[in-house]
């Protein structure tokens, strides 16, 4: 798909006028969706990042004017046009203050639209050298640094104020880098130990002869080396929270002390008799499916009992990208510089404001297409690394992207089909969009198959059979 192409998103619920005006758009050269709902269109924006959006302003459930702030919330560059009818231009003119870039009046002669489109378009491009963001993070879509509005991460959010005030072991688990640390800390900061310690232990960096000195501490002569006492990490976080990173690494030997701290709360430094009493909330995470370990004889049952008394999965990225704009913009905050370079002046010697930095809504879709098997942390990578080869630009393209992701698809599945001249083979189009839709669902379910079967309307046995046929490892 070129570069340049510009892809609009067009709501309307009158099914006539809605064809008709994306068939003429189409021919101008757009890349247009439809959505007969405002619903309908904020599943759409969720998935991908579309430069414009043409609403009508009255539509069945949610309006124009709500749909146009849930989109101009998630992508600050999106182009807004609203439709409205005679009786309503009042409303309108309050969906552009509200981030509107025009509005035009039914009914409408197509050049009357064509004239708000560019206008719109040429005066993006005029600001896009200093834009700044029309929308800030929101409160309610942060936790203690975590970043998300999707309803896995609202749910996250609710389980972490609710465990927060307790004392109860927690197990995180999660692939790597969907933010484990960030979330343990979270969890401290907001419970009743948060003026004491914080210590977070990675048991699979520490060599396995060290890390139960690491631990519980040693006494001065308790092996080659120790030449004083030293408090573990077990005593330091006293009264505080102790994290225990990638615990599913840990000895036999080890987990079976670890056991007796958790049930006995005390435990005896290395090379000593003397019995320490402890007060200290574990918290245990790991990437790994302690649950198979258990089975394959390599962790504890009795421990995985006692670390999984509240479990905390945390999702891939790949399952939450409606949440990458919001991250996106919480990354740039953190790495844009202090300020932009200003042209220089004797007379005003006082450094420039900070120009927040923006995303062009090409690299925007690069990003939400690409399917971050680093998670989190590979995204704010890739942030950090675009703003340094910004050179001081305010807006990042998706040159300054990782390769990889400069060459993720970006297509969105299109609900219309352009029939070639010389004809399509029927079967193998219809079957690639089955194979699509397969694969999305086992990917939004986390290859739960009765989960895919579900949101696809299937029988569990029928997308079992339908799987097997495309030769695709399923999950649970």
């Amino acid at each position: 798909m070129p570069e340049n192409t510009i892809h609009l998103l067009i709501v309307e619920d009158e099914g006539p006028l809605r064809v008709a005006v994306a068939e003429r758009l189409t021919e101008q050269g757009f890349e247009v969706d439809q959505a007969d709902s405002g619903e309908r269109a904020l599943e759409q924006l969720a998935e991908f990042a579309y430069d414009i959006l043409i609403t009508d302003l009255r539509l069945p459930g949610m309006d124009g004017t709500q749909l146009l702030d849930a989109a101009v919330q998630r992508y600050p560059e999106i182009i807004g046009i609203v439709v409205t009818g005679y009786g309503t231009v009042r409303d309108a003119v309050e969906a552009i203050k509200r981030g509107a870039a025009d509005f035009v009046t039914k009914p409408f002669q197509f050049d009357e639209l064509m004239h708000a489109l560019n206008t719109a378009l040429e005066q993006r491009r005029l600001r896009s050298e200093n834009a700044y963001l029309r929308s800030q993070l929101q409160e309610r879509y942060r936790f203690e640094g975590i970043v998300g509005r999707s309803r896995a991460m609202r749910d996250l959010f609710q389980l972490l104020e609710t465990v927060a005030a307790t004392t109860s072991t927690i197990l995180i688990t999660g692939e790597t880098g969907t933010g484990k640390e960030v979330v343990s800390r979270a969890i401290h900061h907001n419970s009743p130990r948060r003026a004491q310690r914080f210590v977070a232990l990675n048991c699979s960096a520490i060599p396995e002869t060290l890390l139960e000195a690491e631990l519980f501490g040693h006494v001065r002569g308790a092996f080659t080396g120790a030449v004083g006492t030293r408090q573990g990490r077990l005593e330091q976080a006293h009264r505080g929270t102790l994290l225990l990173d990638e615990v599913g690494t840990m000895s036999p030997g080890l987990q079976m002390k670890l056991l007796r701290v958790l049930q006995e709360r005390e435990f005896e430094r290395v090379g000593d008799s003397q019995t320490i009493k402890v007060d200290t909330r574990v918290i245990a995470a790991t990437n790994s499916d302690l649950a198979r370990l258990v089975q394959e004889g390599r962790f504890r049952e009795d421990l995985y009992y006692r670390l999984n008394v509240i479990p905390i999965e945390l999702p891939p990225l790949r399952n939450r990208k409606e949440d990458i704009p919001l991250l996106v913009h919480h990354f740039l905050e953190s790495f844009a510089p202090d300020a932009q370079p200003a042209t220089p002046d004797a007379r005003t010697p006082t450094p420039a404001p900070r120009v927040p930095m923006s995303v062009s809504q090409q690299a925007m879709r690069r990003l939400m297409a690409y399917h971050w098997p680093g998670n989190v942390r590979q995204l704010e990578n890739a942030i950090e690394r675009a703003v340094a080869l910004g050179g001081g630009r305010t807006q990042i393209e998706v040159a300054d992207l990782p390769a990889e992701v400069q060459s993720a698809s970006e297509a969105p599945l299109s609900q219309e089909v352009s029939l070639p001249i010389d004809g399509l083979d029927l079967d193998a189009y219809v079957g690639s969009i089955e194979r699509e839709l397969i694969y999305r669902a086992l990917e939004k379910s986390g290859g739960n198959k009765g989960q895919a079967a579900k949101l696809l309307g299937l029988k569990r046995t029928t997308l079992v059979e339908k799987v097997r046929r495309m030769g695709r490892p399923l999950g649970r």
